[in-house]
């Protein structure tokens, strides 16, 4: 019974824990933040790409 009670509380604190932290990249926009400054990395790729433009 002790095992399932430690078990329930780790999951918790687990989920509290993800809530908060998904919730605090929600109120600053940190996902959006995050690809504005990956974006020129992300377009070398793609430039780096062949292209075929043929119809």
């Amino acid at each position: 019974m002790k095992d399932l009670w430690k078990v329930c509380l780790f999951l918790i604190k687990f989920l509290t824990g993800f809530f908060v932290i998904t919730f605090i990249v929600y109120f600053f926009n940190l996902d959006m933040k995050l690809t504005a400054a990956l974006e020129p990395t992300i377009q070398k790729l793609q430039e780096r790409v062949p292209r075929d433009r043929h119809l």
